[in-house]
């Protein structure tokens, strides 16, 4: 007769803790989103402004749901530190240039190799034809593509006057540490550059450890690199991709239309960044000039020396940094978009 309270007493205890824990999911469910996003870019920039666009936008369309958290300017570390951080869930999202998103999946720096790229439409051309193998690799190693930008064609900016290949050999410079396919580049041209974080190149260009960088010109002028130096050299070295990553753990915890609301945001935005970057590019060549940095033009003969590395690049990094095939297929479709023009 004793045993009939003690049960109905377990069962009321069980029925409390059933109605204790529902009440907590229910409150995990309703309880804000905060997606921890870092990137290099400054305040101010562009890439900045609209990543700032999207977080409102989120907020908005989740009704206060789902936001962003913004690390801006390199606080969260240079972008192999960011990548560790993801690791960690001390950072949930980020913006990435090719570099960072080499540590990943190295495959996708074949939009870096320099000389490839004539223009911005075969670079949407390529990339349209390649993204759903780059989207299945970045999510077996752990990462969901939000979206593709870019970061624009990469130029030499230097303190002394770059006119030619030998030129070039004797400058002192810059390397993003640990960057493979900037690596076979001037192991062709036979130059010694040196290794340094990105966020380290200011300051080094101030002391004169280095005197020459590669860098958009939207990004010399974000990071304020045009003002330590003279000259330009008016050929575009590669297109520099950048793209949006967010962790898979942390994707794979939100709601299901939480994570159609991030991708579609991003992807909206991240489209008209591409625009926007490829136009403020082109106007920040101009407020390069009028600073005073002087642009250089190659005669015929360099030229066609700096045509040539394109080949020995691309020699040296297939089947080693690059599968063979890869080459042959981002070869392929720019044949097929130059003969489709």
């Amino acid at each position: 007769m004793k045993k009939v309270p003690i049960l109905i007493y377990f069962i009321a205890l069980l029925f409390i803790i059933n109605l204790l824990i529902q009440k907590h999911d229910t409150a995990y469910a309703a309880a804000p989103k905060i997606i921890k996003f870092a990137t290099l870019a400054p305040q101010g920039s562009t890439w900045l402004n609209v990543v700032n666009d999207v977080s409102e936008e989120l907020k908005e369309k989740s009704d206060g749901k789902l936001r962003l958290k913004i690390y801006a300017g390199g606080v969260a570390g240079d972008e192999k530190d960011v990548l560790r951080k993801m690791r960690i869930k001390q950072i949930h999202c980020a913006g990435f240039t090719g570099v960072g998103l080499g540590e990943i999946l190295n495959e996708v720096r074949v939009f870096d190799l320099p000389f490839v790229f004539k223009a911005y439409d075969e670079i949407d051309f390529v990339r349209n034809a390649l993204n759903e193998r780059f989207e299945k690799g970045f999510e077996k190693n752990g990462y969901i593509l939000l979206g593709w930008t870019d970061v624009g064609f990469v130029y030499f900016f230097s303190n002394i006057m770059i006119d030619s290949m030998d030129a070039l050999r004797s400058t002192k410079m810059w390397i993003w540490e640990g960057d493979p396919v900037a690596k076979a580049l001037f192991d062709a041209i036979k130059l010694r550059p040196v290794p340094l974080s990105i966020t380290d190149v200011m300051t080094s260009l101030q002391t004169g450890l280095i005197n020459s960088v590669y860098v958009s010109p939207l990004g010399a002028v974000a990071l304020q690199w045009f003002t330590k130096v003279k000259y330009m050299l008016d050929v575009p070295l590669a297109n520099a991709v950048g793209a949006i990553l967010i962790s898979k753990k942390v994707y794979n915890s939100m709601e299901p239309d939480m994570q159609t609301l991030l991708k579609s945001t991003f992807k909206k935005h991240m489209e008209r960044l591409t625009k926007m970057t490829r136009e403020d590019n082109k106007g920040s060549i101009e407020e390069i000039k009028k600073y005073g940095v002087e642009v250089i033009s190659l005669d015929s003969k360099s030229a066609v020396e700096f045509d040539q590395v394109s080949k020995t690049v691309s020699d040296s990094v297939s089947g080693t940094v690059f599968p063979a095939e890869l080459i042959d297929s981002v070869n392929t479709n720019i044949k097929e978009y130059r003969n489709l023009k």
